[in-house]
């Protein structure tokens, strides 16, 4: 009989085998990024975290962006919230998953209580990546059609399995932080809705899960014999339909390689559409738009069409409010979501975003929008992306990666 949770840490070990010092170089890449998205939405959010902080011990773990340290669990908690504040964390389409937020916020802490090496950190990212996106890989999309947010509940196994290796855990030990992990994944997409602003602790929390999960490896506690794949195991409960092969299937690639890296503010859904938009700029005159329809796959359109803006975190899970935004500025940058902008709400409220069945057959390999505009003298105009930039398919050039740090860097300096 099959023991899906041996057989995922088989898998891991295998693949951790064979990390070489390109990928190493990729988990370089993603830890810099990270960096720089996190200082920034720290620099949002330092004021709303005062009172929290005055709740918790202080300790030896950074809070990126500030000059308080705290413990580790924490710390994990508040820079995988400020990771995901800005939408700007990255992810992978495959697995429908963000990554980095979690995942190097508890590798992060971690090494700043058991002082982790460099080649240890980067390797516990390439490996924390690898396990979330297979979890998440394994069940979508009847884990999002569930409602679960993947960011939440297999960034909790990511997390936990990223610090595992960092720390140089065993097989026996992998086991047990596996098991501790799935007891702890949780994260509705409910957190996300009616303006909400709280969607990234679904994110923070993962990184604060994964991390204690991680610790519990160090004891000897025994485990049941597959919280995996056990008969009220992880991807029961948490999927209707989930494919063990696509869990463990060998391939010549590793996860971290398909990742995105987001140049627009907003949720990675919107990202084809905003860059169809932004084709369209600069050819046609905003105050003569009578309509806007964007055709994109199923799961580009529940919960990221609507036109009523309830504030930045609305404005950035809205697809006609980013496609707008492209439509009359040519960007999608921080600076048309803070603050809101009314022209952009405005012209939000022509657009249109529908499911294409032929679209949608493409998804995940292909995220595809197509933005039409139909002009008041009854002309049209559409352009098309399959593949948004940031994607490994179309990746961002090392100047458009840098000007996204340096815009970081002034935002969280103007922040201060």
């Amino acid at each position: 009989m099959s023991n899906v949770t041996r057989e995922f840490a088989e898998y891991l070990f295998e693949k951790f085998s064979l990390i070489t010092e390109r990928i190493s170089e990729k988990a370089e890449e993603c830890l810099r990024d990270y960096l720089a998205v996190t200082a920034a939405g720290a620099a949002k959010n330092r004021d709303r975290w005062k009172e929290f902080l005055k709740t918790v011990p202080s300790g030896s773990a950074e809070l990126i962006g500030c000059s308080e340290k705290t413990d580790g669990r924490t710390a994990a908690l508040i820079n995988g919230f400020n990771a995901h504040a800005l939408e700007l964390d990255d992810g992978q389409r495959f697995g429908m998953i963000h990554l980095g937020a979690s995942i190097i916020s508890a590798i992060k802490a971690a090494s700043d209580e058991a002082a982790v090496s460099q080649e240890n950190f980067l390797k516990g990212i390439v490996m924390g990546y690898e396990a979330a996106c297979r979890a998440a890989i394994a069940m979508q999309p009847s884990h999002k059609n569930r409602g679960y947010h993947a960011a939440g509940t297999c960034g909790t196994i990511g997390s936990a399995v990223g610090v595992a290796f960092a720390l140089g855990m065993d097989e026996d030990q992998m086991r047990r932080v596996l098991t501790c992990a799935a007891g702890s994944a949780a994260g509705m997409l409910e957190i996300q809705e009616q303006g909400s602003e709280i969607k990234p602790y679904n994110v923070g929390r993962a990184a604060m899960d994964g991390l204690t999960a991680a610790y519990m490896g160090l004891t000897d506690y025994d485990t049941p014999d597959d919280m995996l794949g056990g008969e009220r195991g992880f991807f029961k409960m948490f999927s209707d339909k989930w494919d063990s092969g696509k869990l463990t299937e060998r391939t010549d690639y590793f996860e971290i390689e398909r990742i995105y890296v987001k140049p627009y503010a907003s949720c990675r859904h919107s990202h084809s559409a905003v860059e169809a938009a932004i084709k369209l700029h600069g050819g046609l005159s905003v105050n003569d738009i009578a309509s806007v329809t964007v055709r994109t796959y199923k799961l580009g359109v529940k919960g990221h069409d609507h036109t009523e803006i309830r504030g930045t975190a609305s404005a950035k899970l809205s697809t006609p409010y980013a496609v707008a935004a492209g439509l009359i500025y040519g960007r999608a940058d921080l600076t048309v979501f803070e603050p809101v902008d009314e022209k952009i709400t405005e012209l939000a409220e022509k657009v249109t975003v529908t499911e294409d069945p032929e679209l949608t057959a493409e998804s995940p390999h292909k995220r595809i929008a197509v933005v039409t505009v139909r002009m008041t003298d009854g002309s049209e105009r559409s352009a098309g992306v399959d593949h948004a930039k940031g994607d490994p398919e179309n990746p961002m050039t090392k100047e458009e990666f840098e000007q996204k740090m340096r815009l970081l860097a002034e935002y969280a300096s103007l922040k201060r």
